[in-house]
């Protein structure tokens, strides 16, 4: 009886073991930001809500989804829903403003609330980290068959006929949708509008 319970016990300790060796899943919990304001964000502080996170850009054919990002958060605010923006100035050199200017553009002409983060780059070599981190877990699976998607896709592969090889960004207002537990569960790319969104999100709130 003792042999037995002794091995029992050195099974439980081996398998904590290996366990404990077993490498930490990744989530949006482990990254930090700079907000709009200077100040750090912790994206621990937002453990247990659903996140959407968005490239955004001021001068964009895409800008009007500010509006509908803005609606979405405060539709869904109160169930622990959070839009994310993080301005970036790589595609087409359609957010030439600074934070500040960022801040009161958005604010004046989309009445936007949700927290905006300071600029940033989204690919390349100075590619902020929560973003590679997001591309790798959700790669780019192409733009759909609609009418603006197929002018995506010509106007990207004109200038890169690879460019769909590639996980990263391929424009603004590309979405993540994170769910309570820190996993990235979706990529919207930017012909998906905001309002189409809503069916994905109401099924992790």
């Amino acid at each position: 009886m003792k042999k037995t319970l002794r091995y029992a016990l050195l099974l439980a300790l081996t398998a904590i073991s290996l366990g404990a060796c077993q490498p930490k899943e990744t989530r949006i919990y482990d990254f930090t930001a700079i907000a709009n304001d200077g100040s750090e964000v912790n994206f621990a502080d937002y453990k247990g809500k659903v996140l959407l996170v968005v490239n955004t850009a001021s001068k964009c054919g895409f800008t009007p989804q500010y509006d509908g990002l803005e609606a979405l958060y405060k539709k869904y605010q109160d169930k622990g829903f959070v839009v994310i923006g993080f301005p970036c100035d790589q595609f087409g050199h359609q957010e030439p403003g600074t934070n500040e200017q960022i801040a009161e553009f958005c604010r004046i002409n989309h009445g936007v609330t949700f927290p905006l983060m300071e600029k940033i780059d989204v690919n390349g070599e100075n590619a902020h980290p929560l973003f590679q981190w997001l591309y790798s877990q959700k790669p780019f699976e192409g733009f759909g068959d609609s009418d603006t998607g197929i002018f995506m896709d010509k106007m990207l592969s004109g200038r890169n006929p690879e460019y769909a090889s590639n996980p990263d960004i391929k424009w603004n207002f590309t979405k993540f949708l994170i769910d309570r537990k820190g996993r990235v569960v979706a990529r919207f790319e930017p012909v998906v509008t905001p309002e189409e969104l809503e069916p994905a999100i109401e099924a992790k709130l």
